[in-house]
């Protein structure tokens, strides 16, 4: 016998619990629904069965959506959520998917937009998760680009990995231009690409964009491709002259030159004086570019990013995004991205928007 999927449903109007169990309890794949009034008592739920796909609503008292998500991605991070809400905010959308959540959904009201919901629940409980980018039915990036592409649609397909956002227009079919960072064509489009997973969305086209990309989208789509394969299977190459090795005398693996050369292409950035990358989960030397002994460095990056971990869990304020500090000589900021913490030393000339617009462009090649 089959193994049925089990959803829990957490929402502060009986009314909507009753309408949405009856809806997800008529899906193809006839899940077992159960419900939930409070955060605190999902919770609960959560802590004594194990449910395949969590459906919150955003806003509610005490314990709103947000606050259970940071909860659920440390308790469960195994666990696919959806985040529901009556309004289309831009700000806690961001938000969310930068917590990890698999899909944002507005409340239906129509029976087109009750189709699509349900469509989307059922994908999301159907589909292994194999990683990748989440969206919508959680198909992948490139299949969303090939489909619009074949169907003659135009639109705008807007990429979210962590902070970094990048964008793609499809115009009538044929791909016209990308931005990811400070890149733009069939750079950026290649950038998007190269990012390892993400959550992505689409939105109206916008007529008039100025087209960049001139290939066609089937030859695009095969370049990128090989791209990524011979990125992939390039022999790693040494790193850069400014990442001095440890000094230890039996020193620990160091994270492959890889990341050293990463933070090389992303020290192209405008302003950029030195860069650390520290892996906040596995102890190991950090990758660095244009210091002469980065330990240091990477202790504090390491400790900084552990400490406000633990207070944002605390006081419920949800992950450490980005952090800045002025200096006498110089200005510093750090930026995280799944596992991984970015610290970046910058110009003392350079204005604080200027380095929040930079450490994005530093992120976007970092995860290329």
């Amino acid at each position: 016998m089959v193994k049925r999927h089990k959803i829990l449903l957490l929402d502060d109007d009986q009314d909507i619990l009753d309408l949405y169990r009856e809806m997800l309890t008529a899906l193809p794949s006839e899940p077992e629904v159960q419900v939930a009034s409070t955060g605190a008592r999902a919770i609960a739920l959560l802590e004594n069965e194990q449910f395949n796909l969590l459906i919150s609503d955003l806003k509610m008292p005490k314990m709103d959506g947000l606050q259970l998500l940071t909860i659920v991605r440390k308790r469960f991070p195994s666990l696919r959520t959806v985040v529901m809400s009556a309004l289309n905010d831009e700000q806690f959308k961001d938000r969310a998917y930068s917590m990890g959540i698999d899909q944002f959904l507005e409340k239906p009201r129509t029976g087109k937009e009750i189709n699509y919901f349900c469509d989307c629940i059922e994908g999301l409980l159907t589909k292994e998760d194999s990683g990748g980018f989440r969206g919508v039915q959680s198909k992948s990036l490139m299949d969303i680009v090939q489909l619009e592409c074949l169907s003659q649609s135009s639109c705008v397909l807007k990429i979210s990995s962590g902070p970094v956002e990048g964008r793609i227009w499809i115009d009538t079919g044929e791909v016209i231009d990308a931005v990811a960072g400070d890149a733009t064509g069939e750079e950026a489009f290649r950038m998007i690409a190269g990012w390892k997973g993400g959550n992505f969305e689409q939105l109206p086209a916008e007529p008039g964009r100025r087209r960049t990309i001139h290939s066609s989208y089937h030859s695009l789509l095969l370049e990128t491709a090989q791209a990524v394969d011979e990125a992939h299977a390039a022999p790693q190459s040494s790193a850069p002259r400014d990442a001095a090795p440890s000094s230890s005398s039996s020193p620990p693996e160091r994270t492959p030159d890889t990341a050293d050369s990463r933070l090389f292409d992303a020290s192209r950035v405008p302003g950029v004086e030195f860069l650390v990358a520290v892996n906040r989960v596995k102890p190991r030397p950090p990758a660095a570019w244009g210091l002469e002994n980065p330990d240091q460095l990477g202790d504090w990056v390491h400790s900084s990013t552990t400490a406000f971990r633990t207070v944002g869990e605390k006081m419920q304020w949800g992950a450490l995004k980005s952090l800045e500090g002025k200096g006498l000589h110089g200005n510093i900021a750090l930026i995280t991205h799944q596992d991984t913490a970015i610290c970046a030393g910058w110009e003392r000339s350079i204005a604080w928007p200027q380095v929040r617009e930079g450490m994005k462009k530093i992120l976007a090649r970092w995860i290329s």
